[in-house]
């Protein structure tokens, strides 16, 4: 690196670049590098923010956002702290919704500029992660509990054309059906003294699984955490439970034998019941299987478009 690019102890002391206070600003400074950077922004800010559900309540969850704009080469730097301003002052206005997501994702591209004469900004984006809970029956008692998914609402602009995401995380219960097989094999095989070792059961190694699914929509006004999670309970009913008595316990064992699955049949599952969502455009499924029977982990990824889709 050339000394001249690296801010040096005079350019700090003696900044001619001034702010509106009379500071020193040197996020007007001249680029020294002349490097586009993909990302400029900040994360992990909290703010809570309304939710609007299926049936038009709204519901508010803490939130972290993150904020980005695409910064090309010219200046040192952005305002960051401009990004959650205008977070703030447009979240004070409305709930979560395309119309919100539009708003913000525009003014980015507008407001982050230090000159009004300087051209757009060309990418802007913004990411809400949240905890999002579902009241979730128990298997066979008259109980319920509340089941959380973590969750992320994405938005990005690229010169006004606006693409939507939506992330929820899935936890579910796998089954190996090697396992279960064996098992059963050896039971039938103890039963008839064929084998004499152990005491007539074996137990399949089951294990808590998760599936993270990532679906693409055409706005964020018309799906929503419980439509996806629907599905996700359509193609994965073993899903943990939140509420458990006895009677339940032993539905769940009986659920998790009528689905056994490897990482390979759980991504299967997901494939059919989401290429068949006409408001999903693009999906992108990851399964991981935190086995018990051995310190390693089975996974799995897939993707509706192969070639070109959603990474």
């Amino acid at each position: 690196m050339e000394e001249s690019t690296i801010p040096s102890e005079d350019r700090i002391l003696k900044c001619d670049t001034k702010d509106k206070t009379g500071l020193n600003d040197f996020h007007q400074l001249p680029d020294l590098f002349g490097i586009d950077i993909d990302k400029v922004g900040i994360n992990r800010f909290r703010i809570p923010m309304n939710y609007r559900t299926p049936e038009g309540d709204l519901i508010n969850h803490d939130t972290e956002a993150s904020m980005y704009i695409h910064f090309p080469k010219g200046k040192a730097g952005i305002n960051m702290s401009r990004l959650y301003e205008i977070l703030q002052q447009e979240v004070a206005k409305s709930h979560v919704c395309t119309k919100l997501f539009r708003t913000i994702l525009e003014r980015y591209r507008a407001d982050m500029r230090d000159e009004e004469n300087d051209p757009l900004f060309q990418k802007s984006y913004l990411k809400l992660r949240f905890r999002y809970a579902l009241k979730q029956p128990a298997l066979k008692s008259p109980n319920w509990g509340w089941q959380y998914y973590d969750c992320i609402v994405e938005g990005k602009s690229d010169k006004g054309d606006l693409r939507f995401f939506l992330t929820v995380r899935y936890e579910y219960s796998s089954t190996c059906p090697c396992s279960l097989s064996m098992s059963k094999q050896y039971e039938y095989e103890h039963s008839k003294k064929r084998v004499t070792e152990g005491n007539g059961m074996a137990v399949p190694h089951s294990q808590r699984s998760e599936a993270a699914v990532t679906v693409e929509l055409k706005d964020i006004d018309n799906f929503f955490v419980a439509d996806l999670v629907a599905l996700l309970r359509s193609a994965i009913p073993t899903e943990t439970q939140s509420f458990v008595k006895r009677i339940d316990e032993q539905a769940f064992a009986v659920l998790n034998a009528q689905n056994p699955m490897f990482v390979e049949h759980a991504t299967r599952r997901l494939s059919e019941v989401l290429n068949a969502q006409e408001k999903i455009i693009d999906w992108v499924a990851s399964v991981e299987h935190w086995e018990s029977l051995h310190s390693h982990n089975a996974v799995a990824v897939i993707r509706k478009f192969p070639q070109g889709g959603l990474k």
